[in-house]
């Protein structure tokens, strides 16, 4: 997949059909717009083009803005696997903020030789957000695209949004969120250095820092999936700031590799949240924590027995 990032000098020479959106969490609404986008360029030979800002545009217009479901890094992955030919991950610059609708038209499609659009019934862009599928479907015949416009999904009939994803995150509901999204929930960072108490304790540990934007479920321990490399292992992962053996204040998540011995400091890693344990807790000392996390290991152990037997 070819990765354009940090430049507004961009350009595709080859017809081409784009997406175009904030694309957070990429969940099973995002799903379907792949889906037709891949289909249209297996159809008519497009290439097929993902197009996103670099940052959510609320956070440069100075105003709150949610946290992620998924780091820059974590979308690109996703869209990687979703095989896309191309993400353009475009810098939200002053004059990006300023362009008007019409004008925002003309300078994409020129750039991407673009011959299809596939969007939601809910897309917005331009200045003040005041162009939709309504304006891209008038411009057709003008600009030389096609504007395919699809229905939002829906569950439990609502539509299945960024943000109602991130409520049910929020919440503690990870089986929900995950049944949402259509995978699990999951943090991708570089390992670092930790206290190395877990170690010390027979239990090793790795320790991951999130940067503050990402959405992080509720201070608690969870069964966990942990890929490190090309190869996925059992986990048990703390969310939160450890308060037994910690007076800092950042949250972080730890994590219990099961059936796992290897020095991986430095390297990548990728958390996926299956189920929750328990709350996060202090103890009394690190004896009862050590009993406490012995007992989470057999809790995530039985879980995984479940998934197993149910298969």
């Amino acid at each position: 997949m070819k990765y354009i990032n940090n430049t507004l000098d961009f350009r595709i020479e080859e017809p081409t059909v784009v997406t175009l959106g904030k694309f957070d969490g990429l969940h099973r609404g995002h799903e379907l717009l792949m889906e037709k986008l891949i289909e249209q360029g297996n159809l008519h030979g497009y290439q097929t083009v993902v197009f996103t800002f670099d940052i959510p545009p609320r956070r440069k217009l100075g105003e709150p803005a949610a946290k992620v479901l998924t780091t820059n890094e974590e979308k690109r992955l996703l869209f990687e696997a979703a095989g896309v030919d191309a993400l353009i991950e475009c810098p939200f610059t002053g004059e990006m903020m300023q362009m008007e609708p019409e004008d925002f038209i003309v300078w994409l499609t020129e750039r991407l030789n673009v011959k299809c659009i596939v969007t939601g019934d809910d897309f917005h862009f331009g200045h003040r957000r005041a162009g939709d599928y309504r304006l891209l479907k008038a411009r057709e015949k003008t600009y030389g695209y096609e504007t395919i416009v699809l229905p939002k999904v829906q569950e439990d009939g609502r539509d299945i949004s960024s943000t109602f994803v991130r409520e049910e995150i929020q919440n503690g509901n990870l089986k929900k969120a995950n049944r949402l999204l259509g995978y699990e929930y999951f943090v991708r960072s570089r390992i670092v250095h930790g206290r190395r108490l877990g170690r010390k304790l027979g239990i090793p540990t790795i320790n991951m820092i999130l940067p503050e934007e990402k959405l992080l479920p509720p201070n608690g321990v969870y069964v966990t999936r942990v890929t490190v490399g090309d190869r996925w292992y059992k986990g048990v992962s703390n969310v939160g700031k450890k308060p037994t053996v910690s007076n800092e204040n950042r949250i972080g998540v730890e994590t219990y590799i099961m059936d796992f011995c290897q020095d991986v400091y430095g390297q990548t890693a990728a958390v996926q949240f299956l189920d929750f344990i328990r709350p996060e807790q202090k103890f009394s000392g690190v004896e009862e924590l050590k009993h406490q996390m012995i007992c989470d290991c057999r809790t995530a152990e039985r879980y995984y027995e479940s998934i197993t037997n149910s298969c």
